[in-house]
């Protein structure tokens, strides 16, 4: 028997955040726990240890807030809600492989632990298991929508990794990677709450649209803490996109404005192994790369808010309101 102990999975301010749907939450945690044992010892420590390393229960926490703005929680919604959380982990037990990355919520990532072997497989036991659990739903809607994203979020890093060195890529591309990889996935997680609870067409698109803008916020501000943030802060690798050579917008910002003089000393420096945040903040700091990264986050998120105005006035909303305040203040 694994000696792996289940640790809380929010912290305070998230706990009272998602106030308004903790017991449903608790719910979904506990179906995803259920779900994250096996008798076998070793695949049981590794599921275990994967249920740790998700984190802020971002995207069950929007299916279900979605859900009950919308009037109200069924069943389904906290089955779905775990599936999600499922693909998600999964996508971070295989995103910390593609990026070498060895520490995540303060813990040693699957591949530093074991190996990338571990890593590549317990990735793809989290997404059968999760495909498995949506299929055990009556609908078939579920299973369909969550296969569709999942299949968008592998397209996005499939293109991200198309993307690596190309610091010219065009801001329009970007947005485009980071909308399939990262905002896919809470979309979907908008769209199955408010389609479970029964909302029409016309409102299931208003908050679709609010999940999406609200992951392409969040996935900007990520990119501002690999440049900026603090390794014992946000609990996580930090540089990862710099080691990988991956155009961020603060960077394609950045040389798009740069002097050519500039242009040509910073492509240099991001064609070596001396590309750090340090090295790079002269040059982030004189052509504001970072405070335009920052302000293109926020204004998007302020755009997702006004989706919100679809729903009737109550504490679930407000708590949707304030997540997408939320995703471009954080600091881990």
């Amino acid at each position: 028997m694994s000696t792996l102990t289940a640790e809380p999975a929010l912290s305070p301010a998230l706990q009272s955040l998602y106030a308004p749907i903790a017991t449903e939450l608790a719910e979904v945690e506990t179906i995803f726990r259920r779900e994250m044992h096996h008798p076998h010892p070793y695949v049981d420590e590794l599921v275990r240890y994967g249920c740790l390393l998700g984190g802020k229960r971002l995207r069950p926490a929007l299916l279900l807030l979605t859900a009950k703005a919308a009037g109200k929680i069924v069943p389904e919604h906290l089955t779905l809600a775990t599936v999600v959380e499922m693909v998600h982990t999964a996508t971070l037990v295989h995103d910390d492989v593609l990026d070498n990355a060895q520490m995540r919520r303060h813990l040693a990532t699957v591949n530093a632990r074991w190996d990338n072997e571990a890593s590549v497989l317990l990735g793809d036991y989290l997404f059968t298991h999760a495909f498995h659990l949506a299929s055990t739903i009556d609908s078939v809607l579920g299973c369909r929508l969550i296969g569709h994203a999942t299949n968008i979020v592998c397209e996005g890093e499939l293109r991200q990794k198309g993307t690596r060195g190309q610091f010219d890529l065009a801001e329009e591309e970007y947005l485009q990677v980071i909308e399939a990889k990262t905002a896919e996935l809470t979309a979907c997680s908008c769209r199955l709450g408010a389609l479970f609870a029964g909302l029409p067409a016309d409102q299931v698109e208003e908050l679709d649209l609010y999940g999406r803008e609200l992951g392409i916020a969040f996935q900007i501000a990520d990119d501002l803490l690999d440049l900026q943030g603090e390794e014992d802060a946000t609990g996580k690798s930090l540089g990862t996109d710099l080691e990988k050579q991956k155009p961020t917008l603060p960077l394609i910002h950045t040389l798009r404005e740069a002097s050519p003089a500039d242009r040509a000393q910073l492509l240099e420096l991001l064609g070596s192994e001396q590309a750090t945040p340090a090295t790079l903040a002269p040059y982030l700091q004189k052509y504001g790369g970072l405070d335009y990264a920052r302000d293109r986050a926020q204004a998007i998120a302020a755009q997702s808010r006004r989706r919100l105005d679809c729903l009737p006035p109550s504490p679930s909303k407000d708590v949707l309101l304030m997540i997408a305040e939320f995703v471009v203040a954080r600091s881990h």
